[in-house]
């Protein structure tokens, strides 16, 4: 009972801003939310991922948090965050199936050397999702990076910076493939 008691008054310190309270309730759970995430994806990078995302989103909805059952509550707004990651995974893998299907069909490049294409795709989808993405709209699909920036609503330098390290880190999987 005084775990509950304690439990409910660390909730309030939290939705009224106390930092300290909310390190507090990160370590009482990050735990059990890791090895929540861990057994969804059997994969430590994405579970640590999914784990920082859970807490950020924690942070910006606890005082939406109404009573009853805190663990409840929390495993549902990390269970939505896991589908909302599937739902992510899956578009840009659709996008990506898209791009190669259309680059199939109209690039004469692949045609003459499919091998190149082949290792681009390859590496392509050993980048992370928002990276491929970005590149994906920057190259395949000719978005400008004044419209990249106002897609994703963030100042052109931040998305010329992403673009540019990830045409970088594309290179330096294709060397090494």
């Amino acid at each position: 009972m005084s775990e509950t008691f304690g439990l409910e008054q660390l909730i309030e310190q939290c939705k009224s801003g106390d930092p300290e309270a909310f390190n507090e309730l990160v370590k009482r759970y990050s735990d059990r939310c890791y090895a929540y995430f861990y057994r969804l994806t059997g994969r430590p990078d994405t579970s640590e991922e999914l784990l920082s995302d859970l807490f950020i989103r924690l942070f910006r909805k606890i005082r939406s948090f109404e009573g009853g059952s805190f663990d409840k509550w929390i495993f549902m707004v990390a269970s939505n965050l896991f589908r909302d990651s599937l739902r992510r995974q899956y578009r840009q893998k659709r996008l990506l199936d898209e791009k190669a299907d259309l680059l199939r069909q109209t690039e004469p490049s692949q045609k003459q050397h499919p091998e190149v294409f082949d290792r681009l795709q390859s590496a392509l989808e050993k980048l992370d999702a928002e990276t491929a993405e970005l590149i994906t709209l920057r190259y395949y699909s000719q978005l400008s990076f004044k419209e990249l920036a106002e897609i994703r609503k963030e100042p052109i330098g931040t998305t010329l910076s992403k673009v540019h390290r990830g045409v970088k880190k594309l290179r330096q999987i294709m060397d090494n493939s």
